[in-house]
């Protein structure tokens, strides 16, 4: 399963313009994240990435993009680490951000000595971004759910294999909720109602609403 920009956007709390200012190298910084899959169009994220952009979006809410980029890069040529950004528990508390390991914690932007952090961040839970409910990556609605291990990924009616825009189409499409069934029958009325918000929160995330979005970053 790879994920569209609009996907990711919508599964990790950045918008668009973030998506795309992040996939580029900037100042003489490296990029924050280049998709695993395709960083070339059509551009396509993987599972591991949307756990990575979480963590950036969760930055992003108390440190500086700059901040962002300069601990990224001591992440990666200072120590060294080059496992994809999702391997790394990162956390900040607006003065610095720190790489988390066994309780303690290194300081990536001013690389001083390790100390104990007790607030642990978890990047999967729902948080909010400038008003905007983002949801459980996890479990982004009640009845719909993300496992790397169904479908690669992709939304599904929880408890099955059925996308979750498969059945908000058929919705659009004027199917009554209670005839979804019909259709697919291990997928309830509640199921699929919640399927279709979910994917009017995913449409959301459209191009033409970016448009309106504050400066990248």
């Amino acid at each position: 399963m790879s994920y569209s920009p609009k996907l990711a956007a919508a599964l990790s709390g950045a918008t668009l313009r973030q998506l795309a200012h992040w996939r580029k190298a900037s100042s003489g910084r490296g990029a924050v994240l280049v998709p695993e899959v395709s960083p070339v169009r059509p551009v396509l994220y993987s599972f591991r990435d949307l756990v990575a952009l979480r963590t950036c979006v969760k930055l992003r809410q108390d440190a500086s993009l700059q901040k962002i980029r300069r601990a990224l890069d001591t992440l990666r040529d200072g120590l060294q680490e080059r496992e994809h950004l999702s391997a790394y528990q990162l956390v900040t508390d607006a003065s610095t951000i720190y790489l988390v390991e066994q309780g303690q914690a290194t300081d990536l932007v001013h690389r001083t000595a390790n100390v104990v952090i007790h607030d642990m961040v978890e990047v999967l839970r729902p948080f909010y971004r400038d008003g905007r409910h983002i949801p459980d990556l996890l479990r982004p609605r009640e009845h719909v759910t993300v496992d790397p291990a169904v479908r690669g990924g992709m939304p599904v009616i929880e408890g099955t294999r059925v996308p979750y825009d498969e059945i908000a189409a058929l919705l659009r499409d004027g199917v009554p909720a209670e005839r979804i069934a019909d259709y697919y029958p291990s997928v309830s009325a509640t199921a699929a109602l919640d399927a279709a918000d979910f994917a009017d929160y995913v449409d959301s995330y459209e191009p033409p609403r970016e448009q309106h979005e504050a400066a990248a970053g």
